[in-house]
């Protein structure tokens, strides 16, 4: 069943309850990684495993995603300052327990490439935060899956 959550700003991602931060470095240069995370919303689902959905909805500054195992998110853009930062705030969720949850996408020039730091940032339950806190290895697996999936895609 899905619920709203608390609306947050980008002061959640330094402040939230739980945050996981990830860090790889790829050979694409920023302005490519960027135009990937924030310009091409359904390319997300050829490049980052978990997903199975990404749209833009409304006028752009919306998203509609589907995880795989069930997860379904209604997000809307809370920074697009390219090639630099992309951040979202979960609106709407499926996952029982969550009252707020934000992810970060920061790019830093390194070399001829780019360093990608991801944050995901929630609060919740005291059962929801203990079970994101679990799954921070699966994350961070996922995250730099997707990473080296989308760097080889933009190698193309």
């Amino acid at each position: 069943m899905a619920h709203q959550l608390r609306e947050v700003g980008l002061d959640f991602i330094e402040t939230a309850p739980v945050r996981m931060v990830f860090v790889q470095e790829m050979s694409a240069p920023p302005e490519a990684v960027y135009q990937a995370l924030a310009e091409d919303v359904p390319g997300w689902e050829e490049w980052f495993a978990a997903v199975t959905l990404a749209r833009s909805t409304g006028d752009g500054s919306t998203r509609e995603i589907h995880l795989k195992g069930g997860g379904r998110f209604q997000e809307t853009v809370i920074a697009a300052k390219g090639p630099e930062v992309y951040a979202y705030r979960v609106d709407v969720a499926n996952a029982p327990g969550a009252r707020a949850i934000a992810e970060e996408w920061r790019l830093t020039p390194s070399g001829a490439g780019t360093q990608v730091r991801w944050t995901f940032a929630v609060d919740g339950t005291r059962a929801f935060r203990l079970v994101a806190k679990l799954g921070r290895a699966g994350l961070g697996r996922a995250f730099r899956d997707a990473v080296r999936t989308l760097d080889r895609r933009l190698a193309r």
